[in-house]
């Protein structure tokens, strides 16, 4: 099998980033982004980001997750407490979130500390899903071994029976979280491998500075 992949190119050429254009708040560049990603560019979600965790073994991990909800505090997703992610984030809740955008030839690398929401924002996300959803966060131990499909989707029929009729309840081991950015990082593709990096940082008076990397 031939694995050489050094032949492969792409050409940067789509967009530009220069510092003096960019916002004082990087929350309000991401928006920007955000939403020229999403009209103008075909993205199968824009709201896919991957989120890097330290696990209980010490190596670090990468998956990834939806983004629900961004404001000028952070962004939120959700999941299950109990899952490998959510141990690992209640022993060490500094996590890294990135977006790549292919379209766009954008990406964004936000490091930040991940607090839980408060209850009743979960209860209320939680109501919001399709009721298949609901009963799928409940039916899954998520990342513990299962024995095969058929055990999961046995465990689902019989929650789909027991709450027939019923409202469905947020169960405790499942809900969101909250990233809290100290920092966040916006890459532009350009060409000759060139590309615009303009870093945000939070100082310690909770000011955010801003200055441009080199490629």
């Amino acid at each position: 099998m031939d694995g050489d992949l050094s032949n492969y190119r792409k050409i940067y050429a789509k967009g530009a980033l220069l510092l003096k254009e960019t916002p004082e708040n990087p929350m309000e560049l991401f928006k920007k982004w955000f939403h020229e990603v999403d009209t103008h560019f075909e993205q199968d979600e824009t709201n896919a980001m991957t989120i890097s965790t330290i696990g209980l073994d010490g190596f670090p991990k990468n998956r990834v997750v939806l983004l629900k909800r961004f404001t000028y505090e952070g962004f939120i997703f959700f999941t299950n407490y109990e899952s490998e992610k959510g141990q690992a984030i209640a022993k060490n809740p500094h996590v890294c979130l990135s977006f790549f955008w292919h379209g766009a030839e954008r990406q964004i690398i936000i490091k930040g500390v991940a607090e839980k929401l408060a209850a009743n924002l979960s209860d209320g996300y939680f109501e919001s899903r399709p009721r298949g959803s609901q009963l799928g966060a409940i039916a899954s131990n998520q990342s513990a071994v299962v024995k095969d499909r058929a055990e999961l989707e046995a465990d689902l029929k019989k929650l789909e029976q027991a709450y027939e009729g019923k409202e469905i309840p947020r169960p405790d081991f499942w809900g969101g979280y909250m990233v809290k950015p100290v920092s966040i990082e916006f890459w532009q593709g350009r060409p000759n491998r060139l590309h615009d990096r303009i870093h945000y940082q939070l100082d310690t008076a909770f000011n955010w500075v801003k200055n441009r990397l080199s490629p």
